[in-house]
């Protein structure tokens, strides 16, 4: 007869690998952290990206808004097996900037931190007077 320690042992990694992936679909459908910042010149879009590189992260800017998705991976541990799967692998992230901006998106640039944020600049435009011949 077998042993009832490995019917815990498989029953426990069971129950925490559902655990792990019903943590990484939450993860998943929750919006990645951002604060939006103000200087004279632009706007600072802060975005939390824990574990992304630069190859992973989209980033699209318009008028009213800064959009992000970020696909991570799991990299290979040797020796070692995933238990708990918890980390979302694709995490999206969306900012409204404020309705009177007047901004360049083709201008706008982003940068990936060492510190797992990523800093999106969007400069200031000049607004358009748009007046009726007289």
């Amino acid at each position: 007869m077998s042993d009832p320690g490995t019917y815990g042992a498989a029953a426990t990694r069971a129950v925490l690998k559902r655990v792990g992936r019903a943590a990484s679909r939450l993860q998943a459908r929750t919006p990645l952290a951002v604060d939006v910042l103000e200087s004279d010149a632009e706007y600072l879009v802060v975005f939390d990206a824990p574990g992304a590189e630069e190859r992973d992260v989209d980033v699209e800017v318009s008028d009213a808004a800064v959009r992000v998705s970020l696909d991570r991976f799991r990299d290979y541990r040797e020796g070692f097996e995933t238990v708990l799967p918890g980390r979302a692998l694709s995490l999206d992230g969306r900012a409204e900037l404020p309705r009177d901006a007047i901004v360049d998106p083709e201008a706008a640039r982003a940068r990936l931190n060492d510190d797992g944020t990523l800093y999106v600049f969007v400069p200031k435009a000049e607004p358009v007077d748009i007046r009726a011949d007289e």
